[in-house]
């Protein structure tokens, strides 16, 4: 099994007793994985961010971009997402600015092309940089 850079050091990251008790309920309808690559974080969602756990979906962005520090990028996958509302990508922009505050940059992952556009119809496209793969958000310059 070939296993690229990114993966060889990635650890887990552990988030708030709470926050990981509403990933795991098993009627959450979004789930995420967390973890550190080098001076990267990565959050890998899945499922759906709508009104419903908008709330657990903000505190998801704000607990990992604490933990990101400079030069590192935060990572955001959600080729995993089925559905996203407004709320998230509301959220998704607050957090990129606040990153950005501390000189981390926040980039997307997203294969959907919805995504996008709407990304780019509200001007985000400059604090929001979207991404295929995991692994080019992570290699971007």
């Amino acid at each position: 099994m070939n296993v690229g850079p990114a993966e060889v050091f990635a650890a887990p990251l552990l988030l708030s007793s709470r926050l990981a008790s509403e990933l795991d309920e098993p009627r959450s309808a979004l789930r995420a994985k967390t973890e550190r690559s080098g001076s990267a974080v990565v959050i890998r969602a899945d499922g759906e961010i709508d009104a419903a756990n908008e709330t657990t979906w903000q505190s998801l962005l704000t607990e990992t971009a604490a933990v990101a520090s400079a030069p590192g990028p935060l990572v955001i996958d959600v080729n995993g997402v089925d559905f996203m509302g407004c709320c998230a990508l509301a959220a998704l922009a607050d957090e990129a600015e606040r990153c950005q505050q501390r000189g981390i940059q926040l980039r997307l992952v997203s294969q959907n092309p919805g995504v996008t556009r709407i990304i780019e119809a509200c001007a985000l496209d400059e604090i929001l940089p979207v991404h295929a793969t995991t692994e080019a958000a992570l290699s971007a310059a």
